[in-house]
């Protein structure tokens, strides 16, 4: 009996242990994968709260912080597709009846430069997971590959499709290197 509540003790320092360490970092890839502060931490918070259920499982894998990034990662994707789903609801209903193109928009008034944040919303979930790890996070091909569940050569073209989309976001003259910089530059909060 007390070598249960030992062995019980022991998981739940080590898991208190993870969460200190890795909280902030998880919270700020959700910020990046979706652009919402409230979200991220409460993404966050969700996926820390089922590592905590696999605890056994997470604390034995060969890399626990990349299952715990690809938990992240999955809450974030479900969310934003809710978030689709409940947007294209609401356009449906309010869209006028019968007849014509619905309503037209015009173009919006872009700015001369895009914001980093405001790019990388405008990726798709894939391209944009793939370009954060990679440079907000510097995990390494196979890390980021790892994390979210995909071959090597598929992160290594979602990133190089995801750059080539930031630099033509953030205009032409912007070299890629300065994309880099840029993505980098939002895991810490534009202190770098």
């Amino acid at each position: 009996m007390g070598t249960s509540i030992d062995a019980d003790d022991a998981a739940a320092a080590e898991f208190h242990e993870f969460f200190e360490a890795h909280y902030a970092e998880l919270a700020r890839f959700a910020h990046l994968l979706t652009g919402e502060v409230d979200a991220a931490d409460d993404l966050a918070a969700d996926a820390l709260l089922a590592l905590w259920h696999r605890w056994d499982r997470v604390r034995n894998a060969d890399h626990p912080v990349a299952y715990a990034r690809g938990v992240v990662a999955n809450l974030a994707r479900t969310r934003i597709r809710s978030a689709v789903r409940e947007r294209r609801r609401i356009a449906l209903f309010w869209a006028p009846r019968g007849g014509g193109d619905g309503y037209a928009v015009e173009d919006p008034d872009v700015s001369a430069v895009v914001d980093v944040q405001g790019a990388l919303r405008r990726l798709p979930f894939r391209k944009r997971a793939c370009v954060v790890l990679r440079h907000a996070f510097d995990l390494s091909e196979r890390d980021t590959s790892l994390v979210l569940g995909i071959s090597v050569g598929t992160v290594k073209s979602q990133t190089s499709r995801a750059v080539a989309e930031l630099q033509r976001l953030l205009g032409p003259d912007t070299p890629a290197a300065h994309v880099h910089v840029a993505v980098a530059t939002q895991r810490t909060g534009g202190s770098q």
